[in-house]
Order: C-alpha cells, then structure tokens, then sequence
C-alpha cells in the first residue's frame, strides 16, 4: 500500500530465533492477563489479589499443585495425540472420543475381574499393567477406523473423528447411567469406584503415565527430527505428492499417525480417571473432561509441532485452568472466568504467532523511472 511517498507491505520474516520466541511468548502471557484483569475487579479485591488466589493455588499449594501437575500430564498426552498426525498434515480431533474408549476400555479390566467385588489378591497386580495397554489399545483402534478411512477411501478425518467424538460420549452415558454395566452401587449417574488393589503406584506423588507422557515427548521430538520413519511422515505431511513419488505409502503414514495419536489420548484417558488421586472413577461431569482435550490442540499449535515445546505450554493452561477455578470460587465471580482466561491466551498466542512469521515494512517508495527525451532526427 502506498501512501505519499512511502510504501507499507507486509513480508515473510525469516524464522525467528529461540530468544525471540520465548520472549513472544512471555508477552503473550502478560497481555493475556492483563486484558483478563478486567474480569476480577469486585468491590471487594482487584486483579493483582485474584491473580495471587489463582496463581498460588494451583502452583504453590500442595493440592492445588498436585491436580495442576496431573492436568498438565493429561493435556501433554492430548497433545501428543494432536501433534503426531498433525505432522503427517492430517487433523486428530477426536481427542474426547479416544479419552471415552481409553477410560471405558480401562474400566472393563477390573469389571471383568470382578472388581467392585474384590478388595484383594493377585489380580490387581495383572491389572495395574492392563488397564493403561487397554485403554491405549482402545484409542488406537478408534484411531485406526479414522487413519483408514481417510487412506483408503479420502473420507475427511476431522468429520470422522467429531461424529465419532459424541457416539463415544452417549456410550459412555450409557456404560455409567441409567442401569449401565459401570454404574456405581449407589446409581449417582458415575461409574464405580476402582478399589485399593487397582490403583497405580504413585512414586514421587504422579503416577507411572506421568513419567511415560514426558519420556513419550522426548522420544517423538527425536523420531521427528533424527529417525527416518519422522522423516517420512514430514515429507508426506508437507507434500503428499512428493511423498508418493519418492515411494512412501499414504496408507501406512495415515494409518500409524492416527493409531499412535489415539493410543495417547486413550492414555489420557486411563491417567485422568484411573490414575488421577482423589477421583479413581468417571464422573457424572466426564464431558468437562473431554472437552479439556480440545486444550492439547491449542498446545501442539503454540508449541510449533515440538512435543518439548508443548510441555511448558500444558503446565501453563493446567495451572490457570486449575487456579482460575479456584479464584472463581473464593471470589464469588461468575462462572466460566478460567474459560475467558484460556480463550484470551489462545489470542495473544496467535498474535504473538503471527508477528513472528510477518514483518511489516515501511520504506520511501522507489521514483518512478524518468522516460529518456526523445532523440532528435537523424541521431544516431
């Protein structure tokens, strides 16, 4: 666009350099919050005091940091379950859906054991190993059915995987409500208790999923960036045609992408809800949770694709999640201030996203070039 004898254009920057994107991202934390503060004046405290319920709740008390670091788990897990077909350029958006088939598929180990029966014996130990491969057998069959459908006959994985998201949310509602095979004794619309014997250790206070989703992220970091089988998924996610040429086999690349992401989200799955102290069951609110997933997108997406990247990122959405919640209780604010919180990261994120990719130039236009006077005749 010109104006007078400037020019402005908007151009590609270079790829920024790691310092610049921490400090982009820092920036979109803080504008963030500061267009959230907004949100917390009462007549009673500012934002800086709900900022410090919130902030010290979920990443200074030990309950509150406990559950912090146990949804931090949980979104690092979706987010993987993103990330992985997202680097082959496919779309994984049935995270609820395979969270439902992990927990389900969790839960029928002890049911078929006799669980709500047994308080004891070797079972448990059978079980502890068990429940999390079904629950990541679970996922990656519903990945499977997905990665399939788009190879063989280009059905649109993201139609697939949303209607997929509500057949598993209502057979849930049907496993746990209204006289359900999972319904709790006293038929309060949740599924039963796991008992003593089938709970996880708990070394260090997390779970062993929580130690398998950071190795995990170390790991696919690695195969993306070092292993011949990442290259492959790259090269297909960037262009599929080249791929083809250069021999690489659409159908196994959309097939294993999607059966590895739903693997994780049915480990999501088992963590939150078979693994997670003080809950060891699925709620009535199961949705709440499913709907949670979704944030291992905005994770994957922040984080640049990088599974390392997306740790911080899911620390960060865990813990305002957590502590907005809590400050919405202690303060009396009205319901869904934690939703507006994430929703307003998630912006200043794809600015901050969008400032590092574009530049915008603003530079004295270029004269237009003079035309020669005209040669007198007979010149030479």
């Amino acid at each position: 666009m010109k104006i007078g004898v400037y020019r402005l254009s908007v151009e590609r920057a270079e790829a920024p350099s790691p310092t610049r994107v921490a400090l982009g991202a820092l920036l979109a934390v803080a504008l963030a919050l500061l267009l959230a503060s907004v949100l917390f004046w009462t007549p009673e405290s500012g934002p800086w005091a709900a900022y410090r319920i919130a902030f010290g709740y979920a990443f200074v008390n030990p309950s509150g940091l406990g559950a912090t670091v146990h949804r931090a788990v949980y979104l690092l897990l979706c987010t993987l379950a993103f990330l992985i077909p997202l680097r082959g350029g496919l779309w994984n958006i049935g995270l609820p859906g395979q969270v439902y088939a992990g927990a389900l598929a969790a839960f029928a180990v002890p049911f078929w054991a006799g669980a709500r029966e047994l308080s004891s014996g070797t079972a448990g130990g059978v079980a502890l190993v068990s429940m999390p491969l079904a629950a990541a057998l679970a996922g990656a069959a519903l990945g499977a059915l997905v990665g399939l459908l788009r190879a063989k006959l280009a059905v649109n994985e993201i139609l697939v995987t949303m209607m997929l998201n509500s057949v598993m949310f209502w057979l849930v509602s049907d496993f746990i409500k209204e006289g359900g095979a999972f319904m709790s004794a006293t038929a309060e619309g949740e599924s039963f208790t796991l008992p003593e014997v089938f709970r996880p250790p708990l070394p260090l206070g997390l779970p062993p999923s929580a130690f398998l989703g950071l190795a995990a992220a170390v790991v696919v970091d690695f195969v993306f960036s070092r292993a011949a089988a990442g290259y492959r998924v790259r090269t297909f996610g960037l262009n599929p045609h080249a791929a083809r040429y250069a021999g690489i086999d659409p159908v196994r690349v959309s097939l294993w992408v999607f059966v590895l992401g739903g693997a994780f989200s049915g480990l999501a799955g088992y963590h939150y809800f078979a693994a997670v102290p003080g809950l060891y069951k699925i709620p009535t609110n199961y949705g709440y949770y499913g709907d949670l997933s979704f944030y291992g997108i905005i994770c994957a997406l922040i984080a640049r694709g990088s599974a390392l990247g997306a740790v911080p990122m899911a620390l960060l959405f865990a813990g305002l999640s957590v502590g907005g919640r809590f400050a919405q209780g202690a303060l009396r604010l009205p319901f869904g201030v934690d939703y507006a919180i994430l929703g307003l990261l998630m912006t200043t994120f794809v600015l901050s996203h969008l400032v590092d990719r574009y530049r915008v130039v603003w530079q004295r236009a270029a004269p237009a070039p003079t035309s020669a006077p005209p040669r007198p005749e007979g010149a030479r």
